[in-house]
């Protein structure tokens, strides 16, 4: 019998395709692939914990006493770039590697996180809504902003950031980065400004977008004191992880006219829990879907595959987080 290949998809809501057929295509002749709906690591039965590789969707928690029952896994592979649902500490405990696809998506968040940018600098919302009411009343006049007037901060300059940081440029903002680990030089290649300290970034930036993992550190990085450092003209943009702002602090600071718009296609305790939510002023939200396009999803879960299969002939796996085994980049 081939070894079996396991993918955890979401019980509550799938977000992949049941017959695998992806996956299958890449993992056929080395091993049986079969997806299993869980809303958690305690949905776990007998044949996942004895798969030798496990492909998980981003929203099947993973945790420690999961990790312990499995048997013979070679590589625990988180389907995206996040991988805060996944005890790595455990994992690594157990001598497994824990892996990400860190690349799948990254034109699609840098162009939605502009596409945001450009939605609260342009004001495309409210504008939209006032001629769907048949009126052509530009009340929105003090929020419309010339681009290459405006400072564009960016925290994180990874390869999102990156791209991001590239495609402001081109549209004439006045780039400036936040990022406590880049080499030194990188914003010199890039033509951008470097800031050696988040608040000196927070008080200059016009528009703010976030592209750095959620971690312990980067936990409500930015809360109430950090936007009060913010001008009141300023937009918020986050396509990272939803729990890096606080989202009691920016959903105050919108409802008081402390921070001028808010686009977050991810937010804390996702999706929006209640109507007085979703009816924040001059807010705009997406269904955590920056990363999606129809040629990434087909990416990402092919190179989910591609390391499964690694693991399943014992060669090197790309992508490992925390540091168990080989490293193949």
């Amino acid at each position: 019998m081939k070894p079996l290949v396991a993918i955890i998809d979401w019980a509550m809501s799938p977000l992949g395709d049941p017959d695998a057929v992806v996956e299958k295509e890449v993992l056929h002749d080395v091993a049986e692939v079969r997806t299993f709906f869980c809303n958690s690591d305690v949905d776990f039965n007998d044949e996942v914990c004895d798969a030798v590789a496990i492909i998980a969707w981003h929203n099947t928690p993973i945790t420690a006493p999961g990790i312990q029952r499995l048997r013979q896994c070679r590589a625990l592979i988180r389907n995206g770039v996040g991988y805060d649902s996944v005890d790595t500490q455990a994992a690594a405990r157990c001598g497994i590697p824990v892996c990400n696809v860190p690349d799948y998506g990254t034109e699609e968040v840098a162009d939605h996180a502009i596409a945001l940018a450009l939605a609260l600098c342009r004001q495309i919302m409210p504008l939209d809504a006032e001629a769907k009411q048949l009126g052509w009343t530009i009340r929105v006049v003090p929020k419309l902003r010339r681009l290459r007037e405006l400072a564009f901060g960016i925290v994180g300059l990874g390869r999102i950031g990156t791209a991001t940081a590239l495609r402001a440029k081109a549209l004439g903002f006045q780039v400036v980065c936040y990022d406590p680990y880049l080499p030194n030089g990188v914003d010199k290649a890039l033509g951008i400004k470097r800031e050696r300290h988040l608040d000196d970034l927070l008080k200059q930036s016009d528009v703010l977008s976030l592209h750095c993992p959620l971690t312990p550190e980067t936990h409500h990085l930015i809360g109430e004191r950090e936007l009060s450092l913010m001008k009141p003209s300023a937009f918020m943009v986050n396509t990272a992880r939803g729990a890096i702002i606080k989202k009691t602090a920016i959903l105050d600071a919108l409802r008081t006219g402390r921070l001028a718009g808010a686009g977050l296609d991810v937010v804390e305790d996702e999706p929006l829990q209640t109507h007085e939510e979703a009816a924040t002023p001059n807010l705009i939200v997406t269904c955590h879907a920056a990363f999606c396009s129809q040629e990434s999803k087909h990416e990402m879960r092919s190179t989910s595959a591609r390391i499964a299969r690694a693991a399943v002939l014992g060669e090197l796996l790309e992508n490992v987080v925390n540091g168990v085994g080989h490293v193949n980049y």
